[in-house]
């Protein structure tokens, strides 16, 4: 049960500006949770709507510390402003995917005047904005999959190869041309190849996927000779607990289907996605990318100043492809920003330096 701490008698106005600022934040937190959940049915507008009167209660802890000193209603932070447009607006896994960043740098722990009650609540909050993120996540991993990596590759390589063509001293044309052909090329490339990947990967799941006819067999197994405990152990069991779980099928103890469960089996096909929607977002995502770095040459630009567009175009399409990668992980998106930039910068200043060098050797 959380503990409200008394109000100091004269609190400073730094720490009267502290708690407002708490205040404002908590109202804002508690909004979000409240406009994701009208976004929601069942079992998740439940829990978002209890992490909002959670949010509440927290808000109550400020106003019993203020007391008369409450003031004017403040403005949230401009974080908690966005992530409340945003869940107004979206009601997506990318805001939970926010909102959990933000529950996760809580000041609460290092704070004297919260309680550790508090802390704690923000700590669970971020598990189970985490968990919430997940199904959405879980939802679109195939198809989000193909679509990133379908960008970056086309991003990268279209740049490389542009570039390092470009680099050998060819003509304008034969650069504009070399870059569409690898768009098209590649975008081909890569929907055939996430439309075989995810074929595959999903018939495989499928041959490991208990058959629903073996329950059938079960009421005529030989009690004494009980083949069904072999299935229990090739599913990961003991001896003991096999023979255990076989036995209580057996008597009627468990249903077909729960005991062929236990085993651990799982459904992965939906974090999969489908062949179609992969390959389609590959293909679409690819081609967007592929055709940034030809921006310059289709407006009939060349030498270096096509080449700076081209590459700070391309730069631009990085970071934001590695910020919302970041985002939706829960992870830093500077970071992931960075990371992406300069993995995809390496690789078309190693193609451009070749290109010089052959340019060179052909001159």
């Amino acid at each position: 049960m959380t503990t409200t701490q008394p109000a100091p008698d004269t609190p400073d106005e730094r720490t009267l500006r502290r708690w407002r600022r708490y205040l404002a934040d908590e109202r804002a937190e508690a909004s979000v949770y409240r406009d994701l959940a009208k976004r929601r049915e069942g079992e998740e507008r439940d829990i978002l709507t209890a992490l909002a009167d959670a949010e509440s209660r927290h808000e109550q802890h400020w106003l019993d510390l203020l007391g008369p000193h409450v003031g004017k209603p403040l403005r949230p932070g401009a974080r908690s402003r966005v992530l409340g447009w945003l869940a107004r607006r979206l009601g997506s896994v990318f805001v939970l995917a926010l909102v959990q960043r933000a529950e996760s740098r809580s000041p609460y722990a290092d704070d004297p005047d919260a309680t550790l009650e508090m802390a704690a609540d923000e700590q669970i909050h971020e598990e189970v904005v985490r968990a919430l993120a997940e199904r959405g996540r879980n939802r679109l991993s195939g198809t989000f999959r193909a679509a990133v990596f379908g960008a970056n590759d086309g991003l990268v390589s279209n740049l490389s190869l542009v570039l390092g063509v470009g680099a050998s001293g060819v003509s304008n044309h034969v650069i504009l041309l070399t870059g569409v052909a690898g768009l098209l090329a590649g975008a081909l490339s890569m929907g055939a190849g996430e439309f075989v990947s995810v074929h595959s990967q999903r018939e495989l799941l499928a041959a490991s996927t208990p058959n629903p006819e073996v329950g059938a067999a079960i009421a005529n197994l030989d009690v004494n000779q009980n083949e069904l405990a072999l299935v229990f152990r090739s599913r990961g069991m003991t001896e003991q607990q096999a023979q255990t779980s076989a036995a209580r099928l057996i008597w009627g103890m468990h249903t077909e289907t729960a005991a062929l469960a236990a085993g651990g089996a799982t459904d992965d096909h939906e974090a999969i996605g489908t062949g179609m929607g992969a390959a389609l977002s590959s293909f679409c995502f690819f081609a967007s990318g592929a055709i940034v770095p030809v921006i310059p040459y289709l407006f009939g630009m060349s030498g270096l100043g096509a080449v700076a567009l081209s590459a700070g175009l391309v730069g631009i399409a990085l970071v934001g492809t590695g910020a919302v990668v970041g985002l939706l992980s829960g992870s830093s998106p500077l970071w992931r920003a960075l990371r992406q930039l300069a993995i995809g910068y390496g690789a078309a200043a190693v193609t451009y330096l070749l290109g010089l060098l052959f340019g060179v050797a052909a001159g």
